[in-house]
């Protein structure tokens, strides 16, 4: 088996996990912290306990903050020295429905979204007021809602599929609606060149090829590092001729207890920074370079405008070193 599932929990075995743990062709990596029970176990389960960690890459591993969720970096780095071919990614709370897919095309003729900057990728799946969390304030309201046509040999690097029941939505849709949602299933769509939506790290895949874009920064805020992570991807993506793909709901989240407002908290540079880190994003990305040179440049220039740290220039180097590509100078 060469396809993976990557989750990190504090919290004992869950019903997600255990379904997740039953789905043929697949190992699940479970990537523990600080607060998660030592003696945490679950049958067909690789768990990453603190010390195992270490075992996975010990400087990595010390880079890296605890009680984090970024240290589900280290599940990511475990499934791909071993050989990982597809990396599905989700959380302890998303429950996989019977429609979850074993694997998505990557190579597919899908409906093409095009001609716009950012949309609601909700809007077309839903006739609700919702939206995805990083989705820009202005674009709640006024979002561009372009039609869609069809499009061929569309090579897709990400899949982001839907969640059912509490969708990935921000604190202020929380605090303010909080309704559940369900989704209609409809055919995949697929984002063109220059087109943006935020995507999450719920119910997502990988393939091979794109990787190193797995990595989820350290020094940015908890309710930020997954959306910062898919901003900086995107134009990434493009570059190297790779697109984002979207797709209904497969799994129903119960979601584990929050503090909407600690979250609305968190998520502040998600409500103002968005824009501004396609931008730079698009200003710092080159057709010439690889995935990994291209990384390198964005983060390097993000910390020169303040919304990353230096230190994640640092931690972001030893990623790449680790993941086995070349690592240009930081």
């Amino acid at each position: 088996m060469n396809k993976y599932i990557v989750i990190t929990s504090i919290f004992p075995p869950s019903e997600a996990i255990e379904k997740f743990a039953k789905l043929k062709d697949w190992k699940v990596i479970v990537v523990g912290d600080k607060k998660t029970a030592p003696d945490w176990d679950f049958p067909g389960v690789t768990y990453l306990s603190p010390e195992g960690q270490q075992k996975v890459s010990s400087e990595f591993s010390e880079l890296l903050p605890w009680n984090s969720y970024t240290r589900k970096n280290i599940g990511y780095l475990h499934a791909i020295s071993q050989g990982a071919r597809v990396i599905y990614e989700s959380d302890d709370d998303n429950i996989p429905l019977e429609n979850w897919v074993n694997e998505p095309e990557f190579a597919i003729d899908a409906e093409l979204i095009s001609d716009a900057s950012f949309v609601n990728i909700y809007s077309y799946f839903t006739d609700k007021k919702v939206w995805p969390r990083g989705l820009p304030l202005r674009c709640v309201l006024d979002a561009e809602t372009p039609d869609v046509g069809p499009a061929k040999n569309l090579k897709v690097g990400v899949w982001q599929y839907l969640a059912d029941e509490d969708p990935d939505v921000d604190a202020i849709y929380r605090l303010t609606v909080n309704a559940p949602i369900y989704f209609k299933w409809r055919d995949p769509l697929v984002l063109d060149r220059g087109v943006c939506c935020p995507f999450n790290s719920q119910n997502t895949y990988f393939r091979q090829e794109v990787f190193p874009l797995l990595y989820l920064p350290s020094t940015v805020t908890f309710r930020f590092t997954d959306i910062l992570r898919g901003l900086v991807a995107q134009p990434i993506l493009w570059a190297a001729g790779y697109h984002l793909g979207f797709a209904g709901a497969t799994v129903l989240q119960k979601r584990n207890p929050h503090d909407y407002l600690k979250d609305f908290e968190s998520e502040i540079p998600c409500y103002l920074s968005a824009e501004k880190v396609v931008q730079i994003a698009r200003d710092s990305v080159s057709s010439d370079r690889s995935i990994p040179e291209n990384m390198v440049s964005v983060y390097r220039a993000l910390c020169d405008k303040g919304m990353v740290l230096e230190k994640e220039l640092e931690i972001l180097s030893c990623w790449l070193g680790i993941v086995g590509l070349d690592v240009p100078p930081v």
